[in-house]
């Protein structure tokens, strides 16, 4: 993004001039401005979380069993998705990068997965359909990621991530409830019977997800260079406050986006988040089964999605607090330990019992690492901040190469194991407490570079001399 780091050196200089309050004043104004415009991306959000999750939903209402899907086919229906996002996440943010058109980018894959969700037959077709959604899909995420960091500084990143990627938290919840309603009110609506009921589910998500992206294009900004419906003055902030922020020095943003390549594929670092997030995901797994696990209480359909409600309305207020604490402190990592540690504990209760309600507890506490991975993409963002190339690519490197997790995670929860789903448990379990170390060594590592920094800038004889611009510190 050259425009912009050519943006910077004329704008930083003009705000330094203006009285703190007189800034203060526009920079909440720009802030409460572009909060207003961002939020359209947490409905965006819930629709892609939903039109993914359809098929967890719809196994309740005879989909397996109506496509005649044996063995590991239903767990290959589910992954399939995943292969899209493990090829074409990088390239797409690399694109967007160098499109630097996120309003136009974004909005134009969502009406793509739109319309590829409603594609529904029998399971070669399904699972091709599936396939491109992964595809049509893969711009989306780190592209959202990618652009909050275009715009926010690293102490406003959690509560922003939380605002946005909440829909996906809520619709965890919300699409069961929307998924109850249409398997019980629409069946034999328009001559669709049987297992064609569920393609409800599809063809109304699908439609819904295509109306919004098109409003999309006209309400989503770009970055701050080149968003048309900033006035000069706020343009000139938008910039100026990522530069005090220790977003880099001016030629940091001169990185091409083959150098940004380059840059994340030799930073070790970046291999360090993917490999810790592929375990993660594993034990993550346990969301796109979710309606399965809530069935094992052995209430019926319509029950049955209704209490998947609850769990994640609770982890949508959680992750709020947690996000907030954790821009206050700007500190990452030890509020990432602690939504772990509650679902590991709901991994164990679940292990241990079959009681009903002990069973239904567990599915809240385990709902509550959502807070945590909203606070871990924050903290990758802000890990990779300085750089927009690199960080481009960072991004999308580490949520392609955890999409394996989650490749691997669709094949822990076979119905043999079930109804107890012990041995499923027990692998999350494992899963979680192994990343949750890896990260760990990475909190450790960053606190080192942070007193290597304040060091060599105790040491320094000319400013210039500094790697790191001063003051700047890795959140951890």
């Amino acid at each position: 993004m050259s425009a912009l780091s050519d943006a910077k050196s004329e704008t930083v200089h003009v705000f330094s001039s203006l009285p703190s309050h007189s800034r203060d004043d526009l920079e909440r104004r720009l802030v409460r401005k572009l909060d207003l415009r961002m939020s359209v991306i947490l409905l965006l959000y819930a629709l892609n979380y939903i039109d993914r999750a359809n098929a967890s939903s719809a196994r309740l209402g005879g989909f397996e069993k109506d496509l005649h899907l044996q063995g590991n086919q239903y767990a290959t229906v589910l992954s399939i998705i995943y292969v899209g996002f493990i090829v074409m996440q990088v390239p797409a943010n690399m694109f967007l990068h160098w499109l630097e058109k996120p309003a136009i980018l974004l909005p134009c894959s969502m009406v793509i997965w739109g319309v590829v969700s409603t594609l529904t037959g029998f399971y070669t077709e399904v699972l091709f359909a599936r396939l491109l959604l992964g595809f049509s899909e893969a711009p989306f995420f780190p592209g959202t990621i990618f652009l909050l960091s275009g715009w926010y500084k690293r102490d406003e990143l959690a509560v922003r991530t939380t605002l946005i990627t909440c829909g996906a938290v809520l619709s965890a919840g919300f699409g069961s409830l929307f998924a109850s309603g249409i398997l019980t009110g629409m069946q034999g609506k328009l001559g669709q019977s049987a297992w064609r009921r569920e393609t409800w589910l599809f063809y109304i998500d699908g439609g819904i997800t295509v109306v919004v992206a098109i409003c999309a294009i006209f309400i989503l900004p770009n970055f701050p260079h080149n968003t048309k419906w900033l006035t000069p003055e706020e343009r000139s902030l938008a910039i100026a406050r990522l530069a005090d922020d220790g977003y880099g020095r001016m030629d940091h943003g001169k990185r091409t986006t083959m150098q940004g390549l380059w840059d994340a594929v030799s930073d070790w670092k970046v291999w360090w988040f993917s490999v810790a997030l592929i375990i993660d995901y594993m034990a993550l797994s346990f969301v796109i089964y979710f309606p399965t696990i809530v069935a094992t209480l052995r209430y019926d359909t319509t029950v049955t999605l209704l209490l998947a409600t609850p769990p994640w309305v609770l982890a949508a207020i959680a992750a709020f607090s947690l996000a907030r604490y954790s821009d206050n402190t700007k500190k990452r990592y030890i509020y990432i330990f602690a939504s772990n540690a509650f679902a590991a504990l709901g991994f164990t209760i679940s292990i241990c019992t079959m009681n009903m309600i002990a069973r239904y507890v567990s599915l809240f506490l385990m709902a509550q690492i959502a807070a945590g991975q909203i606070v871990l993409w924050a903290w990758v963002n802000n890990t990779f901040a300085r750089e927009p190339a690199k960080r481009a690519v960072a991004i999308a490197m580490i949520s392609g190469m955890s999409a394996i997790g989650n490749i691997v995670g669709s094949y822990m929860w076979p119905l043999n194991w079930g109804p107890t789903y012990r041995y499923s448990y027990a692998i999350s379990f494992a899963a979680l407490g192994v990343s949750t170390a890896m990260l760990g060594v990475m909190h450790l590592h960053l606190k080192r570079l942070n007193e290597q920094i304040e060091r060599n800038e105790q040491n320094a004889k000319d400013i210039n001399d500094l790697q790191d611009p001063v003051g700047f510190r890795y959140l951890v």
